[in-house]
């Protein structure tokens, strides 16, 4: 039986009739890129938003549009750019203010975050969006008496189930457990992000099977609603099977290296499964006066597809890169790395002022060949923590990155065990110099594994490493609210309450568990 055609469907398909006779219709665009956003089409509607903009590059609303997903993707300077652009074309418009606002928060430019807010507000002092977003800003800000009265306000202003997950989630993360979960209880036909929530609320209540299903059905919601997402476990297998073969010691003895730019900041590449500490790494390396903090940046992912476009042919990446083992091609050890630092310079993060800038990006161990070859100076911290409670972090947490892996308990198990092995194979052909850091170790010892930490990157301790807590900087990950907390051990160990449920994965993750010393 064929899956249920999508309710925007026909939408959608009308507005591409409309674009064949009239292939200049910025209307027909704009709402056609949004349809495809909504019904989890990202690629197909960046694509038709940069179509839209070639076609008419004053079409305010198709910036505003092409913003927003580049945003979506991580891609903030870019956004940036592109709100900028819709108001200078469209005028000051709120929503436009609203976006370029959440944009510069995820920066962690806040002062003018809030002035961007309080703009949108004045202009459209109803609208919800505004209101919801700017109580984000002020929570981050640590003004949560006035983060919950905007949430009153869009309350008022809008009701539904929408606001209710938001005083819900703000009620959580200010210790009022009990009053969040009566909010979520009381609300009617939870969707994805909010049965997650319930979940999470769950757990810190001791109902840990309840909790269960909350997770197990969020994250089958949030993939339903995304357009029906899946992990593809062959397709998985395969490709990092490819890169074993390729990336073996005989042929990265042939790949060209970069030589080092020493005149810019350097980045410091903070790698692990997601969930694993990398956020709590960062942010005390960003408290350090000698580093700027990056965030999770895309450019060593970007890597891969420039390959392609500079060696296009019949080979597919990675050996795509023995064409670099003559002597016309061994610039693009260089030319990667220039890559690099060009996306980086757009970020800010070649600003003079500091020797180190992170990259937490996760997943970017897999491309570990491709930073030996822009970066073999490069400094690596490798976080590591007790697998299982990663699984039950993820599972408890909306991560739309890994080939979906996320999605399932089994899937972030496979996905786990696949990236552990080709860390194996790349620690043995590599032989790339990394510090090991394990989570629990690192709460129970902070002091001596802070200075160890910095002590690889060639810095002294400051005091302010060791209470970054009080770092005012706004973290853009599902850990943003964590790092403002002194450092505890309340998440240590906390697959233990869920044994059963876990025990069908206990076999398969047994040797890596044991490997890493848990």
């Amino acid at each position: 039986m064929s899956p249920p055609a999508h309710p925007l469907l026909a939408r959608a398909e009308a507005l591409k009739t409309v674009l064949k006779g009239d292939p200049r219709a910025d209307w027909a665009y704009n709402e056609l890129t949004e349809l495809l956003y909504a019904m989890g089409r990202h690629a197909d509607a960046q694509t038709l938003a940069r179509t839209a903009l070639r076609v008419n590059p004053l079409n305010a609303q198709g910036h505003n549009l092409y913003g927003t997903i580049l945003s979506q993707l991580n891609d903030l300077p870019a956004g940036e750019w592109h709100f900028r652009r819709a108001l200078e074309l469209g005028g000051e418009q709120a929503p436009f203010l609203a976006n370029l606002a959440l944009n510069l928060m995820q920066q962690g430019r806040t002062d003018e975050s809030e002035t961007c807010f309080a703009r949108a507000h004045a202009l459209a002092p109803g609208e919800f969006r505004t209101l919801a977003h700017w109580s984000k800003l002020r929570e981050v800000r640590g003004d949560h008496a006035g983060a919950w009265d905007l949430l009153e306000r869009a309350k008022r202003v809008a009701g539904g189930n929408d606001v209710q997950l938001l005083r819900a989630n703000h009620l959580a993360r200010t210790g009022k457990v009990s009053e969040a979960l009566a909010i979520l209880d009381a609300t009617p036909a939870l969707n994805g992000d909010a049965r997650l929530e319930r979940g999470r609320l769950l757990d810190r209540l001791g109902r840990y099977d309840d909790a269960w299903r909350d997770l197990v059905e969020g994250k089958r919601l949030l993939a339903t609603e995304a357009g029906g997402l899946t992990y593809n476990t062959q397709a998985v297998e395969t490709f990092f099977a490819r890169l074993k073969r390729f990336f073996v010691r005989a042929n990265i003895a042939l790949l060209p290296q970069a030589p080092l730019r020493a005149e810019v900041p350097q980045p410091i590449f903070i790698m692990g499964f997601p969930r694993s500490g990398t956020t709590l790494i960062e942010q005390v390396l960003a408290s350090h006066s000698a580093v700027r903090a990056g965030g999770e940046l895309s450019f060593v992912t970007e890597l891969r597809h420039f390959s392609l476009q500079q060696f296009a042919g019949p080979e597919p990446f990675p050996e795509n890169l023995a064409r670099t083992w003559t002597a016309d091609n061994r610039w693009a050890a260089t030319l990667f790395r220039d890559y690099y630092f060009a996306r980086a310079e757009q970020y800010g993060l070649l600003a003079p002022g500091k020797r180190y800038f992170t990259d937490k990006m996760p997943f970017n161990e897999i491309w570990l060949p491709l930073v030996r070859m822009a970066f073999p100076q490069a400094k690596i911290v490798r976080v590591l923590r007790h697998p299982l409670d990663v699984c039950v972090s993820m599972l408890a947490n909306n991560m739309t990155h890994g080939f979906n892996c996320g999605y399932r308990i089994e899937d972030i198990v496979h996905h786990l065990l696949a990236v552990s092995d080709l860390d194996e194979h790349y620690a043995r052909e590599l032989g790339t110099e990394q510090l090991q850091l394990h989570y629990e170790r690192f709460v129970a010892e902070q002091d001596s594994e802070t200075t160890r930490l910095l002590a690889h990157l060639g810095l002294e301790l400051e005091p302010a490493c060791l209470s970054f807590h009080e770092n005012p900087r706004y973290a853009p990950t599902p850990s943003y609210a964590q790092v403002t907390q002194q450092l505890n051990d309340r998440s240590i160990g906390r697959h233990r309450h869920y044994a059963a449920q876990l025990a069908p994965f206990a076999p398969q993750l047994r040797p890596l568990i044991e490997q890493r010393g848990y």
